[in-house]
């Protein structure tokens, strides 16, 4: 493997724009490699939240896109070298089924995947507020090793922009891949 693989899911939740800033983001990486699970809700939500952006030019972003059902495609195995996934955004729906491991889609699997070989798994979940049992599946995937990142403002690098805000989050999740990004004034800098 000559670069490093980052899988990014993209589900049905609101603001794809995390999704889409992830994956602009990623593209200034040099030796990394995107592969993209962009599901038929997220489709749905880019086109109601973000109608300049379609689904093929959100595909566009990645080195490579696969369809949501294909459970065949290269990223459902443990045997395709990836340092890790992110789903951004992340649905409930999504989370409770990478808590449970069914995998019943390819971002499900993908996800379960990542879990399984020990690869870093950062799921964003954005929903408010959350009941029990969302909070038991974050557990439940916490305790299988993944990480859940809220996309939680910040304002100590005082924000100015819906845009900063987004950026923060985005740049919290690259640090947890350990990639090097300026997308937010670093505390104390």
């Amino acid at each position: 493997m000559n670069a490093r693989r980052l899988i990014v899911g993209i589900s049905g939740a609101s603001a794809p724009i995390y999704g889409v800033r992830l994956l602009e983001a990623l593209r200034a990486v040099p030796d990394l490699e995107t592969h993209l699970v962009l599901t038929r809700a997220a489709e749905t939500t880019l086109r109601i939240e973000m109608p300049e952006w379609t689904p093929e030019r959100v595909r566009a972003l990645a080195h490579a896109s696969h369809e949501p059902d294909n459970l065949a495609a290269p990223i459902a195995s443990g045997s395709f070298r990836a340092i890790g996934m992110a789903v951004v955004p992340c649905s409930m729906k999504t989370l409770g089924g990478i808590a449970s491991g069914a995998g019943g889609d390819l971002l499900s699997r993908a996800a379960d995947v990542a879990l399984k070989e020990r690869r870093r798994l950062v799921l964003v979940p954005r929903e408010t507020p959350l009941h029990l049992g969302h909070l038991r599946n974050m557990t439940a995937i916490a305790e299988a090793g993944g990480i859940i990142l809220p996309p939680i403002p910040a304002f100590y690098h005082r924000p100015k922009s819906v845009d900063d805000l987004v950026h923060h989050t985005i740049g919290k999740l690259l640090d947890l891949f350990e990639i090097e990004h300026a997308l937010f004034a670093r505390w104390g800098e």
